[in-house]
């Protein structure tokens, strides 16, 4: 096929519904799928995909992220496991961190 492996990000396609929908593609054809970047939020969505070869984890958007939230994933042994005890995608937005680059 025209595609080894199909990378898709949750925040560039229709959100989680596209996502899930891209996926579901690469799972149909029996290619594997990656996650690009933003590895908080695709460790929690990507537990729906059991075609999921990696999730893509770039130190830039990590440390953007740890400034703008709490609760962002570490890896572990290379790997990134959601809590299962915070809600949601687990991360908790710094109001005040982040008052500093609001645009008025």
């Amino acid at each position: 096929g025209a595609v080894d492996i199909l990378q898709a990000d949750a925040t560039r396609c229709l959100g989680f519904t596209g996502w899930l929908m891209a996926a579901d593609l690469a799972y149909g054809f029996d290619i594997p799928f990656s996650a690009h970047t933003a590895p908080t939020l695709h460790a929690h969505i990507g537990c729906a995909a059991p075609q999921l070869a990696h999730v893509e984890y770039f130190y830039d958007h990590v440390r953007i992220e740890k400034m703008l939230f709490d609760g962002v994933l570490q890896p572990v042994a290379g790997c990134l496991q959601p809590d299962p005890d915070r809600p949601g995608l687990g991360l908790t937005f710094k109001r005040q961190d982040a008052a500093r680059w609001r645009v008025t």
